[in-house]
């Protein structure tokens, strides 16, 4: 039996809790899209406005009949890595990096050959990188941009300086482009603009708000699109039809509004929370472009991450996310922070944080 009085304060704790560890957006989904789940939509529509977003936002013309559409971005990777895997072949990721990426990999019998990254390079791969753990089981390389944690974008030389590496060891590239849209003074590249051949993950849940609605999108190379559609039919079968009548208004003028405005809101948070932090004695050395993360060196405080994390969501209930979670290169030093939650929710967040550190004991 539950103890009532234990059970009690941690719900107390729990709804004066910040947190600044995950996507908890206030946006709810525009009415355009919650009518468009009453309309009935010809096959084939959503892969075809995607595709048309594609030619308008990349100037990339991409056959709708290269695009997958899959149960959220989750299922996305899934698809790639059931296609792309073989029992023990390496790909490389960054460290740290999103953490189902190598967990992925791990369910189709790969494994996850972690490369660790740092402020030199933008928290990203190289090819340099590459040139150096490349390995005679190595098969393709795996990057996100935006990145989770860090929020730093690949440019188009970046891109295509990888393309080029691993074109030239036969290797495949799988891009995550999940948090393309929420970029600041700048638009990401997609690899596309520079690798046709490239793999390219996406969702709805970010820039589009659709969070829940489990939505996504996989971009293959034509000649992988059969394989794939193989796969689709018994992994998954297909994504909710309900999700994506509701995607197909993501792409009208109205709702295209509404995500710049929110991406301009992710935008102001950045800029209270980057500097605020910084004040505090928070190491950021590399500015986030993207995504609505900040991965913090913590090391001037504490070499135990966890328990530094613990303290603040214990004291002052607020909630980072340990490096831990993210890979091992550094990890102790490291938290990160989201900024999904309003300016004034954030500036109390950095009041608070203020208090814990002068109760925190190394």
């Amino acid at each position: 039996m539950k103890n009532p009085r234990l059970s009690d304060r941690v719900a107390a704790q729990l709804r004066a809790l910040i947190h600044a560890q995950q996507l908890q957006p206030g946006d709810r989904l525009p009415a355009e899209r919650v009518l468009a789940v009453q309309l009935g939509v010809s096959r084939g529509a959503l892969r075809e406005a995607i595709a048309g977003f594609y030619q308008q936002r990349y100037q990339v013309r991409i056959d709708p009949e290269r695009i997958l559409v899959t149960p959220g971005g989750s299922g996305a990777l899934l698809l790639a890595s059931s296609l792309l895997v073989d029992p023990g072949r390496h790909w490389l990721l960054a460290d740290p990096g999103y953490p189902c990426n190598r967990h992925f990999l791990r369910l189709v019998e790969g494994a996850a050959q972690l490369v660790p990254v740092d402020p030199q390079t933008a928290y990203q791969l190289t090819p340099d990188l590459i040139d150096r753990h490349w390995n005679a089981d190595s098969v393709g390389a795996l990057v996100a941009s935006p990145a989770n944690p860090t929020g730093t974008v690949l440019s188009a030389p970046q891109l295509a300086g990888l393309s080029h590496s691993l074109k030239a060891r036969g290797g495949h590239l799988v891009v995550d482009e999940i948090y393309h849209g929420l970029t600041y003074g700048m638009d990401a590249t997609s690899v596309l603009q520079v690798d046709d051949e490239a793999f390219v993950l996406n969702s709805f849940s970010k820039y589009y708000g659709m969070t829940g609605w489990r939505l996504g999108w996989l971009v293959a190379p034509p000649q992988a699109v059969p394989e794939l559609e193989k796969l689709a039919q018994n992994l998954y079968i297909s994504a909710s039809s309900i999700a994506q009548h509701a995607a197909l208004a993501c792409f009208t003028p109205q709702s295209m509004a509404i995500f710049e405005q929110r991406r301009a809101a992710f935008g102001e948070r950045r800029d209270y929370l980057l500097p605020a932090l910084r004040a505090l004695g928070f190491r950021i050395e590399v500015e986030p472009e993207g995504a609505f993360y900040l991965y913090c060196d913590v090391s001037a405080f504490t070499d135990d991450a966890q328990a530094f994390c613990a303290h603040f969501l214990e004291t002052q209930h607020v909630a980072f996310t340990p490096g831990l979670d993210f890979g091992h290169y550094r990890a102790n030093q490291h938290v990160r922070l989201a900024y999904t939650q309003e300016v004034p929710r954030l500036e109390e967040a950095v009041a608070r944080i203020r208090r814990g550190l002068e109760t925190w004991v190394r």
